[in-house]
């Protein structure tokens, strides 16, 4: 049975991204291209890979409709997907993009949920 093994990051909305980034890089001392990222560590592997990543607009968020998205990391999205489906879930979307697979769906409140299986150790 497929599970979900942890948060993979929250997305939200802000007035100015780049802004709020450079408050994370400067006061948290949490820098990355999306947004503050925890990182894998290369030595053991064990830090997984977490996110907070801010958008100038919803787009990506559509069609939840509370202003902000949570990610949560699979072990198997094939299999939660299916899972879903069977529980009678709507996927919005999924998609393979190489370095990870994601499904989209939204929660009873029409948060927008981001299911995300990491395929490969993100780049430092």
């Amino acid at each position: 049975m497929a599970k979900v093994t942890g948060l993979g990051g929250v997305f939200y909305v802000v007035k100015d991204p780049e802004a709020t980034r450079q408050w994370y890089r400067e006061v948290l001392g949490l820098g990355g291209e999306y947004g503050p990222q925890l990182m894998w560590s290369e030595e053991t592997k064990e830090q997984p890979y977490s996110l907070v990543s801010h958008f100038k607009d919803d787009a990506y968020i559509k069609p939840g409709t509370g202003g902000f998205m949570i990610n949560l990391r699979v072990d198997d999205c094939d299999a939660m997907v299916e899972q879903l489906k069977a529980k009678g879930v709507a996927i919005l979307d999924s998609a393979d993009e190489g370095y990870g697979k994601f499904a989209w769906l939204l929660d009873p409140d029409g948060i927008k949920i981001e299911l995300w299986e990491q395929c490969a150790a993100p780049e430092a």
